[in-house]
């Protein structure tokens, strides 16, 4: 069994992803097993921004099924299907970690819940034979930077077990703010103030600033009303260790404000 060194951070942006040609993102979606990472995990956990609950959840079930959870895109999007292999030994071997090293009072599982778009989407471009048993956790908005910081610090010995840590979300958020008349076109400066200001304090090791991203960062509420697209980036980064190299492995806009900005940490031997 190979252990996995890399802890990444992936902008999902839009559930046309799925569908889309146009986006350049989907193109270094697809390129993943070539160009980011050759060797096949044994299982994945994925953290998505679109499963936010009050205390950390694992899905355990024995296959995923696919959620729409969103409206109004077009008809194909709700034919796709990504039913990976559920990974209830990874969950509950979650639990154990949040609870142990993680020193926390409640984890849940859930049963029954399959996959949100923030995990689906990605994962049927990246791996799209879907025979890779992946488990989903939960974030919490209601908790800060560097509780998910903490929470991937208590997860980093899955790497050891060849899991694949993956945060699923969106380096900058704002869907009031989306400017349809630059559907692919160059962003504007408050979200590419944002998001220069991010990759700089990743590639500079500055963790410590990201975890303190609403005091530190430039229009941060701008970027993030709400955090829970910007918090697997902290579950990744803190899964990496604190002496992580982290890595810009993507870069596009869509709509003037939607980044696909997207990161490795590679943790030091």
């Amino acid at each position: 069994m190979e252990k996995v060194n890399q802890t990444f951070y992936l902008s999902h942006g839009s559930p046309r992803l799925s569908i889309d040609d146009t986006l350049e993102a989907r193109q270094f979606f697809k390129s993943w097993s070539e160009k980011v990472l050759q060797h096949k995990p044994k299982s994945i956990l994925i953290i998505s921004a679109h499963w936010d609950t009050e205390f950390p959840t694992v899905n355990t079930v024995l296959r995923n099924s696919t959620i729409y959870d969103f409206n109004g895109f077009p008809d194909p999007i709700y034919k796709l299907k990504y039913e990976a292999p559920g990974a209830i030994e990874l969950g509950k071997k979650v639990k154990e970690l949040l609870m142990g090293a993680g020193g926390m009072k409640r984890v849940d599982e859930d049963t029954e819940r399959g996959l949100d778009h923030g995990a689906w989407v990605p994962l049927m471009l990246m791996y799209p034979e879907a025979d890779i048993p992946v488990c989903q956790l939960s974030v919490q908005s209601s908790q800060s930077g560097t509780y998910h910081y903490n929470m991937g610090k208590a997860l980093a010995p899955l790497k050891e077990e060849g899991v694949l840590i993956i945060g699923s979300g969106s380096a900058t958020h704002n869907l009031k703010k989306l400017e349809f008349s630059i559907p692919n076109g160059s962003p504007v400066p408050w979200a590419l103030e944002f998001d220069h200001w991010l990759r700089d304090s990743l590639l500079q090791g500055r963790y410590g600033d990201v975890n303190e991203w609403e005091k530190k960062a430039p229009n941060a509420k701008m970027a993030h009303p709400w955090p829970e697209h910007f918090y697997p980036l902290h579950v990744a980064m803190g899964a990496a260790g604190d002496a992580a190299k982290a890595a810009q492995i993507h870069t596009s806009w869509q709509f003037g404000t939607v980044s696909y900005s997207s990161y490795s940490f590679t943790s030091s031997p």
